[in-house]
């Protein structure tokens, strides 16, 4: 892979799109703006790895949705040049994560939210991540805004350790009701599909709330209202939402306009998550 991607990169240009895998319209999405990057000569290499370094002990691993054959189609129609799919003994020695001893761990970005509720998940995300670099050497690399706090962290890493090429963030892909895309929603019954629809309904409340008052609002204040309004749903838990500053992730103590929210809602056995700017 690495000799045909500096030939690639040297020759044209060169976008990844790194997956999990089971793609949706979001993730197809990101193909066509890797390919605006790279413009019609380059390449796009789209990624597909479950990582098992980004997963908890108790977390869906093992479950998480896998079909090759339908994301190699999708990616053919996509226009997708290469599907890079690694497998776990390419990624780490003899495939076990336990054997392997050298991490990338940003420090500050990754503490708050997902890294607080997961306390694992961001070392594994940005090795490997940064072993996809490594590997593919892409100019470009396109990551989508539903994992917000994710793509700010990888970012980071990019700037950090010097690597060589453009992190671009597309805007979260949503169904037409509102729910984000995500290969996790295989999961939820109609049901608990409906149910998942609280997430951006929060969403929408806070940015109502913020219009209406036409000033800030404290910020623990609508966590208390917001976690009885996701728990009147039978099916939902809140694990937390946060209002932060969209560059720094710095929490924020007034939620006004241009704030920016996440929040992250088991529906069932099922995690979801989402985010927004309040406009």
């Amino acid at each position: 892979m690495q000799r045909l991607a500096q030939k690639w990169r040297r020759e044209n240009g060169l976008g990844l799109v790194p997956t999990m895998g089971y793609l949706h319209a979001g993730h197809l999405s990101l193909v066509k703006l890797a390919r605006r990057q790279v413009g019609p000569n380059g390449r796009v290499v789209l990624s597909i790895y479950v990582n098992p370094a980004q997963f908890g002990p108790n977390e869906d691993f093992s479950r998480y949705p896998r079909d090759l054959t339908r994301d190699l189609k999708l990616c053919r129609s996509a226009g997708v040049d290469v599907v890079f799919a690694p497998s776990d003994e390419e990624m780490y020695p003899r495939g076990d994560v336990g054997a392997f001893s050298t991490f990338v761990e940003e420090q500050s970005l990754s503490q708050a939210m997902e890294g607080a509720s997961r306390p694992t998940h961001f070392r594994g995300v940005t090795t490997v991540v940064a072993k996809l670099f490594n590997i593919v050497l892409p100019q470009v690399a396109v990551f989508g805004a539903k994992d917000y706090q994710q793509a700010t962290v990888i970012k980071r890493m990019v700037r950090d350790l010097n690597f060589p090429l453009k992190i671009i963030v597309a805007p979260t892909f949503r169904e037409p009701d509102g729910l984000a895309m995500s290969s996790r929603n295989k999961y939820l019954t109609e049901d608990l599909r409906a149910q998942a629809l609280i997430l951006w309904r929060s969403i929408q409340k806070v940015g109502a709330a913020v219009r209406q008052s036409g000033k800030s609002i404290p910020a623990l204040r609508l966590k208390t209202e917001l976690k009885q309004f996701i728990e009147r749903e039978p099916a939902a838990k809140l694990d937390y939402v946060e209002f932060f500053e969209s560059d720094t992730l710095l929490p924020a103590a007034k939620v006004r306009r241009g704030t920016h929210m996440a929040l992250a809602v088991l529906i069932g056995k099922t995690r979801l998550i989402d985010n927004a700017r309040i406009e």
